[in-house]
C-alpha cells in the first residue's frame, strides 16, 4: 500500500479536511494518476453527510477527476506516462454479467465499485475519490481528456456531462427534434448544451425567471417558466423528449402532459424523498413513457467526451482551493454557483 492525502469526513457531522489514507500498490493493469481538478457533485455533500445511509467513514468523496499519468503497469496498452485522463463515478465492476458484456457497467447486475465509498476489492475496505494528491485506477476504467478541453472545465463531464448525455443518447435525440431540460444547475446546464450540439431544439423549464436569460445564453432556444400555466400551456403534446434534471420532489404530471405521443421523460435527479405519483392517465392516452437514466459506461462516457472535444463543450465552473469545500457544500445547498465548483488540487499541499 501506498499512503497519500486528501479531505475527507470522519462522521456525519465533522467538517471536510485534511487526512492521510493508503491507496493500493499499482497492478499490471493499473494507471497511476496525479490528480489536477476534482469536480464537485451533489452525491459528494450526500455521501459526505451521511445522507443516504450508507456511508462507510473516512470518506474521501470526488468522481469528476482530472489528472495527468505519472505511471502505467507492464500490461497497460492505451494509456502512457503523461496522458490527460479522467476518472467517473466507477472504478470496477464485475466484468462478467450480461450489462458488462455490452458496455453498461453503470448496471453492473453484481454492482458497480463507486470511485469512492465502494468495496476496494484489491486491499479491502472503501474506495477513495477524487479529493485527493492522486489515485490509483484499472486502465478499463480510465478515460482519455481531449486535449483542447480546459481540464478545470472538463472534470464535471466525467459525472454531470455523463449523466445527461447518456439519455439524450439512448434515445435518439436528433437533429430538430424538440427537448426539454427541466431545471438549471449542475446537470440541467449540460443537458441544455449537449442537446443544443445534437442539433435539438432546447427548451429550458425552469421556476426561476433570473434563470431563463442564462438558458439562452447557454444554449435554450426557448425559456419557459414552469410555474406560469400559460406558458405551459402552449407546449402541450409537442416535445420528443425531456430530460427532468430537478433533484427534489415535484409534480411530473405538469411536464408528462407536454410530451408527444409515444415519447419520454426521464428523470436523472435524485431527490431524497419520492416524486407525487403521476396520474396514469397522462401516461396511457398518449402511450408516454417515464423513465429513469444512471450514468453511462465506459465506452458511452469516452464517446461523450469524444463528443464534447468535438464541439468543444465543457461546464461553466468555479475553481476553489481545497480549503474551500465546506463553504462550498454550504453554498450549493443554496444553488449558489454557477453551475459546477472544481477543486484545483494544487491547493492541497498548502495547508
Amino acid at each position: 500500500m501506498q499512503k497519500t492525502i486528501g479531505y475527507g469526513a470522519l462522521s456525519p457531522t465533522s467538517p471536510l479536511d485534511q487526512l492521510s489514507f493508503s491507496r493500493r500498490e499499482a497492478t499490471a493493469q493499473d494507471v497511476s494518476i496525479d490528480i489536477l481538478f476534482c469536480g464537485v457533485c451533489h452525491s459528494d455533500l450526500h455521501t459526505a453527510r451521511g445522507e443516504w445511509g450508507n456511508t462507510v467513514y473516512p470518506v474521501v468523496p470526488g468522481h469528476e477527476i482530472v489528472g495527468r499519468v505519472t505511471a502505467v503497469g507492464g500490461e497497460v496498452g492505451r494509456f502512457k506516462v503523461g496522458d490527460l485522463v479522467g476518472v467517473g463515478c466507477m472504478v470496477d465492476s464485475c466484468q462478467s454479467c450480461a450489462s458488462c458484456d455490452e458496455g453498461l457497467e453503470q448496471y453492473c447486475e453484481v454492482g458497480f465499485v463507486g470511485t469512492y465509498n465502494g468495496e476496494e476489492k484489491h486491499i479491502g475496505g472503501t474506495t477513495y475519490g477524487g479529493y485527493a494528491k492522486d489515485i490509483v485506477v484499472h486502465e478499463r476504467f480510465v478515460l482519455r481528456i481531449p486535449e483542447n478541453l480546459d481540464p478545470a472545465a472538463a472534470a464535471p463531464l466525467l459525472c454531470a456531462g455523463i449523466t445527461t448525455y447518456s439519455p439524450l443518447h439512448h434515445w435518439g435525440i436528433k437533429q430538430g427534434d424538440k427537448v426539454g431540460i427541466v431545471g438549471l444547475g449542475g446537470l440541467g446546464h449540460m443537458g441544455i448544451k449537449i442537446a443544443h450540439a445534437m442539433g435539438a431544439h432546447v427548451v429550458l423549464f425552469t421556476t426561476s425567471p433570473a434563470k431563463k436569460e442564462d438558458g439562452r445564453r447557454l444554449g435554450a432556444d426557448e425559456a419557459v417558466l414552469s410555474t406560469d400555466p400559460d406558458e405551459m400551456a402552449a407546449h402541450v403534446n409537442s416535445f420528443d423528449f425531456i430530460l427532468n434534471t430537478v433533484a427534489a420532489p415535484h409534480d411530473l404530471d405538469a411536464f408528462l402532459v407536454l410530451l408527444k405521443r409515444d415519447s419520454t421523460m426521464t428523470l436523472v435527479g435524485a431527490p431524497a424523498t419520492p416524486h407525487p405519483s403521476p396520474q396514469v392517465f397522462n401516461l396511457i392516452m398518449k402511450r408516454r413513457h417515464l423513465a429513469g437514466s444512471l450514468i453511462g459506461g465506459i465506452a458511452e462516457t469516452q464517446d461523450m467526451l469524444d463528443f464534447c472535444g468535438k464541439h468543444n463543450i465543457v461546464s461553466d465552473i468555479e475553481v476553489i482551493p481545497m480549503q474551500a469545500i465546506n463553504q462550498a457544500y454550504e453554498r450549493m445547498l443554496k444553488s449558489d454557483v454557477k453551475y459546477r465548483f472544481v477543486i484545483d488540487m494544487g491547493s492541497l499541499q498548502k495547508n
